[in-house]
Formats: C-alpha cells, structure tokens, sequence
C-alpha cells in the first residue's frame, strides 16, 4: 500500500509535467492551430489501453492454462483500466476530427473509429461477463475467452489507417524513417506518455489490490459462516 500511495503521489506532478509539456511547452501546430494539442492525450491514451488489454490478454490465457487466481485478478483489474482510456481515445478522437476533418460521423465511415468503438465494445461485453455469469470458475473462464479473441481487435485498430484509406493519417511515432514529429513535440508526447503509463499501472493495482481485498473479505465470510453453522449443529 505505501508503494502504491507513493505511485498515486507521484501521478499528480507528472500529469502536471505532462500537461506543462502538452500546452505549453509543445509548439503550436502550423496547420491544425490548438486542437493539435488534444494528440499527446489521444495517443498515450490509446497505448495506454493497448497495455491494460494486453494484460487481460495475458491474464486470461494463464488463468486458462493453470487457473492461476492472480492471473484472473490481474485481468480483472486492467480490463475496466483499458475501458476508461479507450473512451478518452475515443472522446479525444471525435474532438480533434471536427475541426480538423469536418467529419460527420453519420455520413463518414472512419476505419479507425469504427474499429476502435468494436474494441470498446467488446471490453465491455468482458466487463458484462464478469458481472453477469455465474461467479467464480465459470465465469473467469468465459471472461478469459473474451479477453483473448477481443484481443484480436487490437493490431485491428492499430493498423487500420495503414489497411484502409480513411480520415485518420498515418502513422506519425511509429512512421517510416523514424517519429514524424517536431523535436519539442515528441518530447512533449513522450513526457505525456510517460505520465499517462503511470497512471495506468497505479490504477490498475489499486483495482487488483481492491480485488485481493474483495475475494479475501468473501472467504473470511464463508469461513465465518460454516463456523456458525457447524457451532448450530447444522453441519455434518
């Protein structure tokens, strides 16, 4: 716990470093003007969720090998953690296109938008799963499943700029030849980068620690429970 409160401690100045970075470190966009600004975000926020469903990815294909319940904690931990920031992909996404773009979103179909609302979607048909199925063996086992084939979504997302023509550019940190981005800018993302990472990973233990705590509260009730009843006579 102290780690962790020292990792939430440490969040607070590194979003502000990021945020320094991002508006006013960073300068502006010849072409796009302000609204560029709105990329640090979007893309350390789209890393950040390719992070927590690698981990459900993971989580799940050890707990269905060896039903390891850290495995199937860790992934329950991060999959709500991706969730979040595949919304801010996504929110942030829709704001920079507007402007930018003057996309219509009901008249436009955009790869990467689309392919991103099905990665949305498919977590949170993980996150339904958990709640809805049988608690448990069952319902580990059928989350595990999800998380691993909606992991296919992914590389889908990632590459669609580059499988299909859309709206969306190119690939600017990962271009050919190397970033395509100003000196000051790509410090500015790896600086936001950086933050958003840290935020991730402290999120996503507090999640599993909150977890561990939960299943261990259940099984000192369960224990509790077959003391009484074994003290009532009521077990054989």
């Amino acid at each position: 716990m102290t780690k962790l409160r020292t990792a939430a401690l440490l969040c607070v100045p590194a979003l502000a470093a990021a945020a320094y970075m991002a508006f006013v470190f960073a300068p502006e966009d010849a072409l796009q003007g302000p609204v560029q600004r709105i990329f640090y975000l979007h893309v350390s926020s789209a890393i950040a969720a390719y992070v927590c469903f690698g981990l459900v990815l993971g989580g799940g294909a050890v707990y269905l090998w060896r039903e390891s319940l850290a495995a199937d904690r860790l992934a329950r931990a991060a999959a709500p953690v991706g969730l979040l920031f595949t919304t801010v992909t996504f929110v942030m996404g829709m704001i920079w296109a507007k402007p930018i773009w003057n996309w219509d979103p009901s008249k436009t179909w955009d790869a990467r938008l689309t392919s991103t609302a099905v990665l949305w979607a498919v977590y949170a048909g993980y996150l339904l799963v958990r709640r809805l199925a049988p608690p448990g063996r069952t319902a580990a086992r059928l989350a595990a499943v999800v998380g691993i084939v909606g992991f296919v979504d992914v590389p889908v997302v990632h590459f669609s700029v580059q499988w299909w023509r859309t709206l969306h550019p190119g690939p600017v940190i990962d271009a050919r030849g190397g970033p395509a981005l100003p000196p000051a800018m790509l410090e500015a993302w790896m600086v936001t980068l950086a933050a958003v990472l840290l935020l991730t990973g402290t999120l996503v233990a507090a999640r599993y620690l909150t977890e561990r705590d939960r299943e261990l509260a259940e099984a000192r009730r369960e224990q509790q429970e077959l003391r009484r009843l074994e003290t009532a006579g009521e077990v054989p």
